[in-house]
Parts: structure tokens; C-alpha cells; sequence
């Protein structure tokens, strides 16, 4: 089974789809299940996601965004002051500490305890 994530026009899921493998090629597996998810629904904004994380970086979920230049799938930004690293994930504006029960507060741009 293949999973593929359908794109608004700015590149944002929408929605994700599983498509059975019968009615994939082996070969090209992410062409065939586009050209049927396209057929199915007149829809034509689909790209495939790996449940896995195999490629695109993680699995597509609604809201993640898709870069169309570096092929990834990129979770949605959880604060406004955070920032998208070299690896596409986000990252605080300080590094949390050690330990677990921390909690970040956007109000003052830091880690406070749970």
C-alpha cells in the first residue's frame, strides 16, 4: 500500500490518501498512483509520503507543507519565533534543557517547567 498527499495550490496537505498496491506498477510506483488518485478524484495535486519516513523526509500530515525544491515534507511551525534548521525541522530560539518537563511559553521565549 502506498500513501500520497494531496496538495492545496500552496503546496499544503490537504488530506492524505492510501492507494492498494494492485493497482500500482512496481516500477514507477509513485507516477502510477498519482495518475490513479487523479483519475479518481479530478483532482491532479498529489505526492507520495512514506509512512516509513523512507522519502520526503517524514510522513505527510494535514497542514505539513511540501517543498517542491528539496522533495520534503515540513511539519507546521509549532510557534511563531521558531525557526526551520538546515534539516527542515523546527527549531527554538533557545535550546531546551536537559531533563523532561519542559513546555515552551511564546510569551517570553522560553523553556519553563511543566
Amino acid at each position: 500500500m502506498a500513501h500520497f498527499a494531496k496538495l492545496d495550490n500552496n503546496n499544503v496537505v490537504i488530506a492524505v490518501h492510501c492507494v492498494v498496491n494492485e493497482v500500482l506498477d512496481e516500477n514507477n510506483e509513485e507516477v502510477s498512483g498519482r495518475n490513479f488518485l487523479t483519475a479518481l478524484h479530478n483532482y491532479p495535486f498529489w505526492v507520495q509520503t512514506s509512512y516509513n519516513n523512507n522519502i520526503r523526509k517524514q510522513y505527510a500530515g494535514i497542514g505539513y507543507s511540501y517543498d517542491p525544491v528539496a522533495d520534503v515534507f515540513i511539519a507546521p511551525q509549532p510557534y511563531p519565533s521558531w525557526s526551520l534548521n538546515e534539516n527542515y525541522d523546527w527549531q527554538p530560539p533557545t535550546p531546551r534543557p536537559e531533563g523532561i518537563g519542559w513546555d515552551w511559553d511564546e510569551a517570553t521565549l522560553s523553556w519553563v517547567e511543566a
